[in-house]
């Protein structure tokens, strides 16, 4: 399973990654690559110490992880399940690299739209969580 580490006025999941870990789960955080390149995840436990990167994110030293499940954060999501990022296409080409598996997008209700610009290369969210609850999506 893999989260992030809230920056800006991101939702905080970071609850929810205690919670996870503490129900036995193995939690990854992704690692910020150079433009163009997928995000590889490392593992994460409660106290670990995180490493700056670039855009302000944060990132664990533990070892390499491949999720099977993705947290993923987003500025604006739609009920087909699109989503706008930050606009690097970190997340379409991890998805794209990691087929099948579920995509959950975290942000607010207030972040919904009727409709978020879909490109070729953009990967849908499976279901979007928000304070309101669970959106699935579809489309």
């Amino acid at each position: 399973m893999s989260g992030f580490w809230p920056i800006g006025d991101e939702i905080d999941i970071r609850p929810l990654l205690h919670a996870l870990h503490d129900r036995g789960l193995k939690v990854a955080l992704p690692m910020t690559p150079r433009r163009g390149e997928a995000l590889t995840f490392r593992g994460w436990r409660p106290g670990d110490a995180l490493v700056a990167e670039r855009f302000g994110t944060m990132r664990p030293i533990g070892e390499e992880l491949i999720p099977d499940m993705l947290l993923i954060p987003l500025l604006a999501f739609d009920a087909a399940g699109g989503r706008l990022g930050y606009g690097g296409g970190f997340y379409d080409r991890t998805l794209a690299a990691l087929p099948g598996r579920f995509r959950l997008g975290c942000g607010f209700a207030a972040q919904q739209v009727d409709a978020v610009p879909i490109g070729p290369y953009d990967m849908r969210l499976d279901a979007v969580a928000t304070e309101n609850g669970i959106i699935r999506c579809g489309g």
